[in-house]
């Protein structure tokens, strides 16, 4: 059996690893997804000295059974389904539309906690280092996808401590690389590889994001 992570800490760390070789890159960027992508993302941006910032996506949930992805959607208006889970359970449009109303609620609401008065970073030409907790069908990573794409960054790397082997092999094919810890099969949820998989807060994710932007935004001493 696959060896579990600790909690996010550890599989961020230990990921960062596997990232070693853009330590430092001028055009780097860590991109986590809310929220529990960001305390792995945090580690990884300090163990890589790179900016650490934030990709809001929202999973669109079959109602019912939140935790299954029928889809997700970005901001942009950018919608990606999963086609099987739609045909499987004959979901309406106007079912997806209504739970994509109420998620854009959300991500907008998030994005206004978590940024603040920051405006969203510029990717374009940037080296984008896109990290979640884990990828289970992989349908919000690739709304993150999506999004990110419209904005030209010159490289988006996939990154994540656990994932089925068939979703990174999909991924693959969207992006420049995917880096992982652990495919395990059979996957059943990310949950199931962590030791801690508690929810992550918005008061911990605003709390890494400004650690981490007063890492790279100093203020200047002044001598006299």
């Amino acid at each position: 059996m696959t060896a579990k992570f600790r909690d996010r800490t550890e599989a961020g760390k230990m990921l960062a690893q596997k990232l070693i070789t853009y330590t430092n890159r001028k055009d780097g960027l860590v991109m986590a997804l809310p929220r529990g992508g960001v305390p792995v993302g945090y580690e990884v941006a300090k163990k890589l000295n790179i900016p650490l910032d934030i990709c809001i996506v929202r999973k669109l949930g079959v109602p019912g059974h939140k935790e299954l992805a029928m889809g997700a959607i970005a901001s942009g208006g950018v919608r990606i389904l999963n086609y099987d889970v739609v045909s499987w359970l004959n979901i309406s449009s106007g079912t997806i539309d209504e739970v994509a109303t109420h998620e854009l609620r959300e991500l907008q609401r998030r994005d206004q906690v978590y940024r603040g008065d920051r405006s969203p970073p510029d990717v374009r030409n940037k080296t984008i280092i896109l990290v979640d907790d884990g990828i289970a069908t992989g349908s919000t990573i690739r709304a993150a996808i999506a999004i990110l794409q419209q904005q030209q960054p010159r490289r988006i790397v996939i990154a994540t401590p656990v994932a089925p082997l068939t979703v990174c092999q999909e991924l693959q094919a969207l992006v420049d690389e995917v880096v992982r810890l652990s495919m395990p099969e059979p996957f059943y949820a990310i949950g199931l590889w962590y030791d801690n998989f508690a929810q992550t807060t918005d008061a911990e994710v605003r709390e890494l994001l400004d650690k981490s932007n007063h890492r790279f935004n100093k203020p200047q001493t002044i001598t006299r």
